[in-house]
């Protein structure tokens, strides 16, 4: 595993696509290969995949993949998979789907969720199981099946995520990863077995749920696949994790105190230890990465989406030409405030239902004003889930940053400031592909530590937080809790 002409094809099932990243022994990505993975949307919340198709998708990029690196003289050594969180999908006594694939992105269980906050068992849940009891949550998806189609729940021999789906095709095992499963609302974080009052909750018993697997475990690509796929028969195929503990481990972030942030459309911080747990109030979410390690952060719904809102608020204004004009804007917007929630808000306050505003508008205010706010909201929220961290014992001194929206200045100036750390922005281009197939050589004892970044996770650039920008977001940080607070209490729009 060490030869730099083995490679590792890391596997990423996305939200809207699968992509392969082949990695070779030196941490090099040789090739990158992807293909969609249309997600569905219909009334009521429905956002779905096609679990046979999104399978098509992998072993058409597969394939392709191995064929790149066969033209290449190289040898795929293994392969490994990464997954998008909270995927549910039922499946018959075949192994046959019987629903497509729920992602985190279906809001169908949003009244089973509120049902258990209003009952008052949720904050238990959360702090048993590392999981926010949302909608995204197979917990509460599980849930809303058993009480809507019963039917449908007494047909199902076996409940499990899309990559486990996947993962059984290439080597007929059925199996859930310990990162996977620690984000599905039934796992018992300290015990890392199913979770019984979380079970009862969700209408399923431990047996047709699968067996749970360290993110390490190893398996033999079935001969029929491998031909398919241009591959050795026999190939070890590593089980892999959920895409967030592992885009840490892309980008190095995974030594004490060293936090990884996402920045795209939507966004997430999270930080790794050696212990789960979170913070007493609930605020973020812990899940497994392997080895003992445990990652906690919080992911918000709201981060490059609301600058393209507000261009496009705007009159399809140019987004690069508006954020010059914000740039221009003094920190803090001239006193006005952003809650920046047009997709509703997961961490800290796990809200579907939260509501935006603008607070402190005034005449002079204009389109450059009200998108710098915005922007600013952003930040406010990440650094709420810094001190819902702190809370939670996790401390973070340094961060390594990745995304799109990162590649604006005005973003990463009002991101770092907000946090009041430098941001060492990384490449994330391979992203948590690039993760599973470090997870794999870990498995397979090429790579000794998950705690030792590779020589491919440097940061190519740092911003450092102006500290008059730093000074005015803390000061109307606490206002923005309270102005969230203050919004609960508004008249629910009719459904």
């Amino acid at each position: 595993m060490k030869d730099e002409a083995q490679v590792v094809l890391g596997i990423d099932l996305g939200t809207t696509a699968t992509k392969v990243v082949a990695v070779d022994g030196a941490y090099r990505v040789v090739s990158t290969v992807e293909r969609p993975a249309p997600l569905h949307t219909g009334r009521g919340g429905e956002a779905v995949h096609d679990p046979e198709a999104v399978l098509a998708g992998v072993v058409e990029a597969v394939r392709e993949s191995a064929g790149i690196c066969a033209g290449r003289g190289l040898t795929v050594a293994a392969l490994s998979f990464s997954a998008a969180l909270h995927t549910l999908l039922a499946l018959d006594s075949s192994g046959e789907p019987l629903t497509p694939a729920l992602s985190w992105a279906d809001t169908r269980a949003a009244d089973t969720a509120r049902r258990l906050r209003a009952a008052g068992s949720a904050d238990a849940l959360h702090r048993a199981t590392g999981t926010p009891v949302h909608s995204m949550s197979p917990l509460t998806k599980l849930a809303r099946f058993t009480a809507h189609e019963p039917e449908l729940v007494r047909r199902t021999a076996t409940w499990c995520g899309l990559k486990d789906y996947v993962l059984a095709c290439f080597t007929g095992r059925l199996v859930t990863d310990l990162s996977c499963a620690s984000a599905t609302g039934l796992l018992d974080m300290r015990t890392t077995r199913w979770h019984g009052p979380a079970l009862d909750i969700a209408g399923v018993s431990a047996g047709r749920l699968p067996e749970l697997v360290p993110p390490t475990a190893v398996f033999a690509l079935l001969p029929e696949v491998a031909a398919a796929l241009g591959l050795t028969a026999g190939l070890p195929v590593v089980a892999g994790a959920g895409d967030g503990p592992l885009a840490s481990l892309a980008v190095g972030a995974t030594s004490p105190a060293t936090a990884a942030l996402s920045l795209g459309t939507s966004g997430a911080l999270r930080v790794v230890r050696d212990r789960p747990g979170v913070d007493e109030r609930c605020r973020v979410f812990c899940y497994y990465l392997a080895d003992g390690l445990w990652v906690l952060g919080g992911a918000v719904s709201n981060a490059g989406v609301v600058a393209q809102w507000a261009a496009d608020s705007f009159g399809g204004v140019d987004l690069g030409d508006l954020l010059k004009e914000a740039a221009e804007v003094e920190p803090g917007a001239e006193g006005l405030i952003a809650l920046p929630y047009l997709l509703g808000e997961r961490a800290p306050w796990w809200e579907p239902d939260a509501r935006g505003a603008l607070i402190g508008l005034r005449r002079g205010h204009g389109r450059a004003h009200l998108t710098r706010a915005m922007i600013e909201g952003v930040g406010q929220q990440l650094a709420l889930v810094r001190d819902s961290l702190l809370a939670a014992d996790a401390p973070i001194t340094s961060v390594r940053a990745t995304g799109g929206a990162l590649r604006s200045d005005l973003w990463a100036q009002i991101v770092a400031a907000a946090l009041d750390i430098p941001l060492e922005i990384t490449d994330d281009a391979a992203g948590s592909g690039f993760g599973a197939a470090l997870l794999a050589r870990h498995a397979l004892g090429a790579l000794p530590s998950l705690t030792s970044p590779v020589p491919a996770a440097r940061a190519h650039r740092t911003v450092t937080p102006d500290p008059a920008a730093a000074r005015r977001l803390a000061e109307t940080r606490a206002l923005s809790e309270q102005l969230y607070q203050l919004l609960r209490g508004m008249p629910e729009p009719p459904r």
